[in-house]
């Protein structure tokens, strides 16, 4: 009966160690939600994540990515997934601070009642990048040239309502020369042109242009933080070159509404680890972002402060959608 017992008690220890392996292999995978094509900045940061978060959570994170509409469909999926923490995003402060003001009806997501703030991940400035057809020298020779030229005063962006398209309006209104912003999608296209000589600036993320910038190809004259980057510390700050306009960025990464606070803080502390090592900083810094790690009530103080800090230029510039 002993021996019996035993063999029975060994079985069932067996099973359960069975069904606990099978339902870890078969448990559904964390998502991470990027709104924007593979090979952009939010999606090299999310698989960067993704790969920390597989180790630190103990399971499988895949990124999906769900292009268009300038993140609004990953936005509005993510509004539209339980709260368990299996559905989470990385989203720019445009489509949280910005693109408010450019739907208020037809936006599709609350930016403050439909989502859980959960990590501040990155920050960012923008590059003013010149290629062939601006002239020779420093940012002030460029709007010195768009001043008497003012029909050439152009400059790209990879979209329409993004953050570089209003800061280009900024700095617009600084140097007394309105500039003429041409929309593209994408920054790949917009730097064909501007390698091409068909357009004399590009404002953007640094990491559409730092490479070329670096073998000569195209030159990036100025950023818009209030420091000089990390990733370009050759380059000055338009304050340095005399032109008092800063304008910033965040990535953030969010999860549905209701999400339980100890679900939060969990993840939280897996996201803070993981930008906490050299390797992730440096991968960051070669996409001309910073790690810069904020738990749920900093990323929600820096949406809100970046949402008022957009209202006034935005109306100013009498550019809508709905």
């Amino acid at each position: 009966m002993k021996r019996r017992h035993f063999s029975t008690s060994l079985a069932l220890a067996a099973a359960s160690i069975a069904s606990s392996t099978v339902w870890a292999q078969d448990a559904a995978p964390t998502r991470i939600l990027v709104g924007f094509p593979p090979g952009g900045a939010v999606d090299a940061v999310a698989r960067l994540l993704a790969d920390a978060l597989r180790v630190s959570l103990g399971t499988n994170v895949i990124v999906e990515n769900r292009p268009g509409a300038a993140g609004r469909l990953a936005l509005g999926e993510l509004r539209r997934s339980r709260p368990d923490g299996l559905t989470l995003a990385i989203a720019p402060g445009g489509a949280l601070t910005i693109l408010p003001w450019l739907y208020p009806s037809s936006l599709g997501y609350d930016p403050v009642k439909d989502f859980t703030p959960v990590s501040r991940l990155t920050t960012l400035d923008f590059a003013l990048t010149v290629g062939p057809a601006a002239p020779a020298g420093d940012v002030n020779a460029l709007f010195a040239w768009m001043r008497a030229n003012p029909e050439r005063a152009t400059y790209a962006t990879s979209g329409a309502g993004s953050v570089p398209h209003f800061a280009g309006l900024l700095i617009g209104q600084a140097i007394g020369v309105p500039l003429i912003h041409v929309p593209y999608r994408g920054g790949a296209p917009a730097v064909q042109d501007l390698a091409g000589g068909q357009i004399p600036l590009m404002i953007d993320s640094p990491s559409e242009t730092m490479e070329m910038h670096r073998t000569g190809t195209l030159r990036i004259l100025a950023v818009t933080g209030a420091q000089r980057s990390p990733a370009l510390p050759e380059v000055p700050t338009l304050r340095q070159a005399g032109v008092d306009v800063v304008v910033d960025n965040f990535f953030g990464l969010y999860a549905p509404a209701a999400l339980p606070a100890a679900t939060v803080q969990r993840i939280d502390r897996a996201v803070a680890e993981a930008l906490a090592t050299p390797k992730a900083r440096e991968r960051l810094l070669n996409l001309g972002l910073i790690a810069d790690h904020g738990g749920p009530q900093l990323l929600a103080s820096t949406q809100a402060s970046q949402y008022k800090r957009w209202e006034a230029p935005i109306k100013r510039s009498g550019f809508t959608v709905d």
